[in-house]
């Protein structure tokens, strides 16, 4: 097996990457995020919205409209139905982040197997795969500044097709920004270009002078859409305006708020941590340089975006780029040195941060049975194979601690995240029970038999507006409710609001038809959200 690996390392790789994101891709419920790309993508379809992009019918020029583009070109093609088909846009962005943070691993480092090793690592990072199945706008931004920093990354140290690498590393930032606008630019490529230039320093004149080209290459892309909005339609710039002014001004966090990083990284948490160990790891690295390089580059990433005022736990995500490689370094010195390292306390630290992954997968079987025995009997075949699958990985992960083979504990970590994947998503079902679940559809069905048009009355709910099927028009704004000229028509509103709204407008009668409620979890449980349920009511106007 490790023969082969070595052998066919780019397939190893990819068909990990496809385990990871592609199992069960449909099943997981649409997030508020995804929702509202998928809203808009919609709007694009079926309105032509396709410039002056809307959300639930509203001009929605916050965010730049290139993944909602791609996702559109899906739905021109496959429907707005079949969640597995409008998330392979962003399965596909994933994997070309992969297999280009793969080539310019293998650029930094000039060894395949530890960039196959770093690229695993970054896979099989939680909020990597888990932004690789959910298709908002996080991925495409972060995967292609990858692609630009790639050919930059050539532009600096290859002679040869220096004006194709320009031209493509200018036309991916431009790519980039056309998908989250400069943020990526600021977490990613300028922490990337500092961390280079502080380590490497070669023909610092000349390359910054390549990297000027692409800017300008790249801006001139990226600003082609706010510019043209901003032209056309005069709300596009106070709508761009609020974007920037939400950097400084929402979702405020401390400024050590993001230094728990590493643990984004899930399974590799504490070897990520001892990787960041700069004086412990630069005398035990065979590439001193690659590895200040990363280390720079990781430390870097986040100190910027812990300046910015605004924190997000998912902005998290272009720091576990550059983390996966530089946790690879300790883990090629692991497997290089583990069984001639002499000293007690670190060969404890090994024994103790690995093999307490190994026992985690021993026991999982029984902590399942513990909680869902009753219910598994309907989820048998998952079950088994979760429990072969725990207990296999567990089992390879010790020996390989115990033998001294750390190769094998480590391709152990990863076949056991890809049968985690594969096993778990399916038995989810046990715990995401909601006897009361009501999807938004079932409204269209009322509307058919009272013949009325549905509005919605208080703030809308992106989830619910992608379930109900289409745009519902909003009679709430900042100041008024504005009732509608119909003498009859369908309301979705909050309950909580509701005898504010009959208080307001007493010249109309309000009979409750349906309720709404999108949760998978029942009332009882504590991952309950109140904001994906509204009561439907049809509203007759008296006379």
């Amino acid at each position: 097996m490790i023969g082969f690996i070595r052998k066919y390392p780019l397939l190893v790789l990819m068909c990990v990457a496809l385990l990871m994101l592609v199992s069960h891709l449909g099943l997981i419920q649409t997030n508020i995020m995804e929702a509202r790309n998928l809203i808009a993508a919609r709007e694009m379809v079926n309105d032509g919205h396709w410039i002056f992009t809307t959300l639930n019918g509203m001009p929605r020029y916050e965010k730049p409209p290139l993944p909602t583009w791609i996702t559109a070109f899906f739905m021109l093609i496959g429907g707005t139905k079949n969640m597995f088909w409008l998330r392979l846009p962003v399965v596909l962005a994933a994997i070309m982040l992969v297999y280009f943070f793969y080539k310019l691993s293998k650029k930094i480092l000039q060894k395949n197997e530890h960039a196959l090793t770093a690229s695993l690592i970054l896979i099989t990072s939680f909020y990597i795969f888990f932004a690789g199945r959910d298709n908002q706008w996080d991925m495409y931004t972060h995967a292609f500044m990858i692609v630009c920093i790639y050919f930059l990354f050539n532009a600096f140290n290859e002679k040869e097709q220096l004006t194709k690498n320009i031209i493509l590393s200018g036309l991916f930032f431009g790519f980039s920004f056309l998908s989250k606008g400069p943020v990526s630019f600021y977490a990613l490529m300028l922490s990337f270009l500092l961390a280079y230039f502080i380590v490497y320093r070669n023909n610092a004149g000349k390359n910054s002078l390549k990297v000027l080209l692409v800017l300008v290459i790249g801006l001139l892309i990226g600003f082609s859409w706010p510019l043209y909005v901003k032209y056309f339609d005069a709300y596009a710039g106070t709508a761009l305006a609020k974007q920037a002014q939400n950097w400084s001004n929402y979702e405020v966090k401390p400024y050590w708020y993001y230094w728990s990083f590493f643990t984004q990284s899930g399974v590799w948490t504490i070897p990520s941590f001892i990787a960041l160990m700069y004086f412990y790891m630069r005398r035990r690295v065979q590439n001193v340089k690659a590895y200040t390089f990363s280390f720079l580059w990781t430390i870097i990433s986040v100190i910027l975006l812990s300046i910015i005022p605004e924190k997000k736990a998912r902005y998290l995500l272009p720091v576990l780029i550059p983390l996966a490689l530089n946790t690879s370094f300790y883990i090629e010195y692991l497997i290089a040195e583990f069984k001639n390292i002499k000293s007690k306390l670190e060969s404890s630290i090994v024994y103790f941060s690995f093999g307490l992954i190994g026992c985690i997968c021993m026991i999982i079987p029984f902590i399942v049975f513990y909680i869902f025995k009753s219910k598994i009997a309907g989820h048998i075949s998952w079950y088994v194979l979760l429990s072969i699958c725990s207990f296999c990985c567990g089992y390879s992960i010790l020996s390989g601690l115990y033998k001294k083979k750390f190769k094998l504990t480590f391709y152990a970590i990863i076949l056991f995240m890809c049968g985690l994947v594969i096993t778990v998503i399916p038995l989810s079902k046990m715990y995401y029970i909601n006897n009361e679940f009501s999807a938004a559809s079932n409204i269209k069905s009322v509307e058919k038999k009272y013949h009325v048009k549905t509005y919605e009355g208080d703030e809308f709910v992106p989830e619910i507006i992608w379930n109900y099927g289409s745009a519902l028009p909003n009679l709430s704004t900042t100041k008024t409710i504005t009732l509608p000229k119909d003498s009859l028509f369908g309301l979705l509103i909050d309950s909580s609001k509701m005898a504010g709204f009959q208080k307001q407008f007493i010249n109309y009668s309000f009979k409750k038809i349906a309720a709404i409620d999108l949760n998978l979890l029942s009332k009882n449980e504590k991952g309950y959200n109140s904001r994906l349920t509204k009561d439907y009511y049809i509203v007759r106007k008296k006379r």
